[in-house]
Order: C-alpha cells, then structure tokens, then sequence
C-alpha cells in the first residue's frame, strides 16, 4: 500500500506543488559552446553536442525530472500521444523551463504539425535564447513549412554555438538551406 501511495504522490507531484525556476545554466553553455566552436574534428563536436544535452535535460525539479524522463521514454518507445500528454504536463508544470517546450516541439514535428511545433519552438528559445537544439529545430520546421530564408538564418543562428551539428549539411551546396548560388 505504502508504494501504491508513493507511486500516486509522485505522479501527481506537480499538480500538488510549484516548480522552481530553473537554474541559470549560462556560464556553463558558453563554456561547451567554446568548446564546440574550437572542437578539431566531428567526433569532439559530436562529444561537446551530448554534453549540451545533459545541461538542457536538467529539470528544475524531482517532479518535473520523473515527467521528462517519462515523455522520453514514451518518445523513444514511438508513444507520441503519451509523450505529448507528459510534456504538456511538464510545460503547465514549469512554464519557464525551456526543455519541456522543445520536447514538446519534437514531438509535434514528428507529427508534422509544424505549426505548433513552431509555436513551442519560440516560447523554448524566448526562455532561452542560445538553445542551440530548439534553434536547429526551428530551422528545420521552417524549412518543412517552405519559409527558407527563415530556417537559413534560424540555422545560422544555431551553428554559431555549436558548429558541428548534423544540420549543417542541410547548408552545403545543393543542399535545401544553401546560400544562394551565383549567376552563371
């Protein structure tokens, strides 16, 4: 009985209580983003690029933690629906966290509904501008929204923090977000 009661109290922590704000992770993204910026090959980039991760991935509280952790697991196992349903929990829940907007963002993407994603994309990077992840995603609903020059300069916006992310193929020539070419 006592891990059926703990098991409800856990669930319904953040009906029951108030999110704290998150912590100011600032110092600590720039420093990765000098790092990413002087990394010398893909593979340390790519190791900078977790380390951003584990940084945006902190919740600011247990409650909250245990609701992201949830809607990815539900996200990772194709549960779109579950993994929306925990992170609108998780955006009523800590409306100034910026992760749970970006989540949520995702999973609207992955279900084409870019527009919404567009929606949360805005909110995650007004909260927290340098994100590079929600940046990359904004250039890329952008750019599934046909809006080009906006997920070019979304785009530019984000590998300016980390140079080394997957997207910047999207960049080179022939590809759907190259600069314009010269006349012949």
């Amino acid at each position: 009985m006592k891990q059926f009661i703990a098991a409800i109290l856990l669930f319904s922590a953040p009906a029951l209580a108030e999110c704290p704000a998150p912590r100011d992770y600032t110092a600590e993204l720039e420093a990765l983003f000098e790092k990413a910026r002087s990394a010398p090959n893909d593979m340390a980039g790519r190791e900078v690029s977790g380390q951003m991760w584990q940084v945006w991935l902190r919740a600011p509280d247990e409650a909250a933690q245990e609701v992201l952790d949830r809607g990815l697991r539900r996200r990772d196992s194709y549960d779109f629906a579950g993994a929306l349903q925990e992170f609108d929990r998780l955006a009523d829940y800590c409306p100034l966290y910026a992760e749970g907007f970006n989540q949520r963002a995702y999973i609207h993407f992955l279900r084409e509904e870019y527009e919404k994603a567009l929606v949360d994309l805005d909110r995650a990077l007004a909260l927290s501008p340098d994100h590079v992840a929600a940046r990359s995603g904004r250039a890329l609903t952008l750019m599934n929204l046909g809006r080009t020059d906006e997920a070019r300069e979304s785009l530019l916006q984000a590998l300016e923090n980390n140079p080394w992310l997957s997207e910047r193929f999207l960049m080179a020539e022939g590809g759907p977000l190259a600069l314009p070419g010269k006349d012949i």
